[in-house]
């Protein structure tokens, strides 16, 4: 059984960092990528970063950027996100995501989700 599980969110002032984790079990990163998405009030679902262990392959949004970091423990099966110099508009719930590529395309499994709210 595929099962991934978010941890680190919370609230943090702007310009300050959070780091994200995704324990996953049920599969290896050479069998999908791997990545976040978000969901911000009132709006839709976006891919934040993904990437493939395969080809190395990687994914950022624009709007991160500079600013946010994925990375990954293949011993440990679990992929991070690093996010620094946070932004109010970042304020969303992250999820974890195993796909079919690195673009943040094709997800074929969701974690449950970890809500981050940057204060102003």
């Amino acid at each position: 059984e595929v099962q991934l599980v978010e941890s680190g969110g919370g609230l943090v002032q702007a310009g300050g960092s959070l780091r994200l984790s995704c324990a996953a079990s049920g599969f290896t990163f050479d069998d999908y990528a791997i990545g976040w998405f978000r969901q911000g009030p009132g709006k839709e679902r976006e891919g934040v970063s993904c990437f493939s262990v395969r080809d190395g392959s990687t994914y950022y949004a624009n709007s991160v950027k500079g600013r946010f970091t994925i990375s990954s423990d293949n011993a440990k099966n679990t992929v991070y996100l690093q996010m620094n110099s946070l932004k109010p508009e970042d304020t969303a719930v992250y999820y974890c995501a195993a796909l079919q590529d690195s673009q943040c395309m094709g997800v074929m499994f969701w974690g449950q989700g970890t809500p981050v709210t940057v204060s102003s």
